[in-house]
């Protein structure tokens, strides 16, 4: 046992350690208490700058230290802020994702005379060098390149080196997100088309980089996915629908507004009309339909024809329309932009997809590519792809079904747009939601029966045309939508779930509603139901149950 060092037990050791905890945590809050004490008398001096020093050299993350150090620091107006500077550096290195301490490094950078951008710039390349994803010093080299006017294409060459030495740096996909728009932003002039497909390849190439060396690493696909999309719908008032016999316009826009704010003037035969706009729903704030009525007798004279223009002051844009003697008059606009260079994304990823044929983040780009040039061509190839996506990710099996019932409503809108007729079929599609509904203000009779819809949403109320609805066979337990829709006459709801009388009362709202189909909903179930339905909606001639 001679010339043995005695080894301590466990137990010895944690007791040590409690111990040795104890003893700091009494001098930390010792301090802490000392502080405190000093700010709520109003101290600031040399003494509590030396104290939140202590505690934040340990501890970097207390907001409130950090605070009174400001308030410190602003009363003793002395030059200490290069000094700062050099503390803040060893609190970044016990913490490099310390909010705090890269909120204090703006604030006294912005205090400095002549600040220093080229070495500020030097700590966030250590910084990121360290962990790539640390978003705190992003947002302050974000600051550091606005402050000190950091070329934007010396900033891309950055982002290029991260990329190149880590595909999955998620953090320098995003801020090329953020540059790439001040570099080239879409212009309003259409652009040369040699010019446009070559600068378009050449920020392709780098992403294409990435999805073929890890097919598996989301980071490049959602920013691949940002760069297809980046040419946003233009802002305009896409339909204008005028009934002479109820004498009241409804504005369908191509996204959510507010009329009350965004400026809607409404100008018949030269005359501005003083008329109150309001939403399909009272839920909605912004919509994209607006309605509003005209006083009585403005329209109605189907003997003269009138010419009425509808002014969106906010967007310096407008609509036109004509009433012609006996008829009403819509205008409508759906358009799909085809590129090479869409093309060219196609197959590229389509290559990809013989190599990684179970990849989900390839066979979704690939959809999405496929609805961007051609929905209705590639229709067939869509939903096989979607039954793949369904297999390989099921997890995700109920977002790729809401997905794949938005492109079939799509579909759907455009076939009858090219065929120019009003009824809107979707029956047996296997629909779990609905979208789009501002583009069937002029739908007439719609038919949603045998798919897997829970409810009819707020949005349906947008259908103010509609006199026909059939929604048979699907899950559907709430009505929000049947809300005010004028022309409404005919509603079938069989084989729904359907369970209360209220759940019926916004059809109250429907004056012109006269046939009404319930059976196989378990509301028909309550007693007396044929009496209390006759008494809710006088108005239904026609009441199956």
């Amino acid at each position: 046992q001679h010339g043995r060092v005695k080894l301590k037990s466990t137990a010895q050791q944690e007791e040590e350690k409690r111990k040795e905890r104890e003893k700091k945590l009494k001098i930390y809050v010792a301090s802490r208490d000392a502080i405190f004490a000093k700010r709520m008398e109003g101290v600031l001096d040399d003494e509590a700058l030396q104290l939140t020093q202590q505690l934040l050299s340990s501890n970097p993350d207390f907001a409130t230290l950090w605070n009174y150090r400001r308030e410190i620091l602003l009363h003793l107006e002395t030059k200490m802020y290069e000094a700062e500077l050099l503390f803040l550096e060893s609190c970044l290195k016990v913490n490099p994702k310390s909010y705090g301490s890269w909120h204090h490094r703006g604030w006294v950078s912005a205090r400095l005379p002549r600040p220093d951008w080229a070495r500020e710039l030097g700590l966030c390349d250590r910084c990121l060098s360290l962990d790539d994803r640390n978003f705190h010093c992003w947002d302050y080299r974000r600051m550091v390149v606005k402050m000190s006017g950091v070329p934007v294409d010396q900033e891309l060459q950055f982002t290029d080196r991260l990329i190149g030495s880590n595909f999955s740096n998620y953090s320098s996909w995003h801020y090329r997100s953020t540059l790439l728009p001040l570099l080239h932003p879409e212009s309003p002039e259409p652009p040369s088309p040699c010019t446009d497909n070559t600068m378009a390849r050449q920020k392709y190439e780098l992403v294409q980089n990435a999805f073929f060396t890890d097919p598996n690493d989301q980071s490049a696909w959602f920013y691949y996915r940002w760069l297809l999309g980046r040419a946003e719908r233009e802002e305009m008032i896409s339909c204008v629908f005028v009934s002479r016999e109820d004498e009241r316009v409804a504005v369908a826009f191509s996204r959510p507004v507010n009329a009350s704010s965004s400026g809607l003037m409404l100008v018949l035969d030269g005359q501005p009309q003083r008329v109150e706009w309001r939403s399909v729903h009272p839920h909605f704030r912004h919509s994209p339909v607006w309605i509003c009525e005209l006083p009585p007798g403005t329209i109605s004279d189907i003997i003269n024809e009138h010419n009425l223009t509808v002014h969106w002051t906010e967007k310096h844009t407008h609509r036109d329309c004509a009433l012609y003697t006996g008829e009403t008059m819509f205008m409508s606009e759906l358009s799909v932009e085809k590129t090479s260079v869409l093309q060219s994304e196609l197959q590229s990823c389509n290559q990809l997809l013989e190599l990684e044929p179970q990849n989900k983040w390839c066979l979704l780009t690939i959809v999405l590519l496929m609805r961007a040039l051609d929905p209705l061509g590639y229709e067939r190839e869509t939903l096989s792809h979607f039954q793949t996506l369904k297999e390989v990710d099921s997890m995700r099996s109920a977002y790729y079904g809401d997905l794949c019932s938005k492109f079939m409503i799509e579909n759907t809108i455009l076939k009858m747009e090219y065929a120019e007729v009003r009824v809107f079929s979707l029956s047996d599609k296997n629909l779990t939601m609905l979208c789009h509904l501002d583009q069937l203000l002029l739908v007439t009779h719609i038919n949603l029966s045998c798919n897997l819809l829970l409810r009819l949403p707020p949005q349906f109320a947008m259908l103010q045309c509609l006199e026909v609805l059939e929604a048979d066979d699907n899950a559907i337990e709430n009505l929000d939508g049947l809300y005010y829709l004028p022309k409404l006459q005919e509603v079938s709801l069989k084989n729904n779930q359907i369970s209360k009388l209220s759940d019926l009362q916004l059809l109250t709202s429907c004056p012109k509603l006269t046939c009404l189909d319930l059976r196989g909903n378990p509301v028909t179930q309550i007693a007396n139901i044929q009496s209390e339905l006759t008494e809710l909606l006088p108005s239904v001639t026609d009441l199956l149950i």
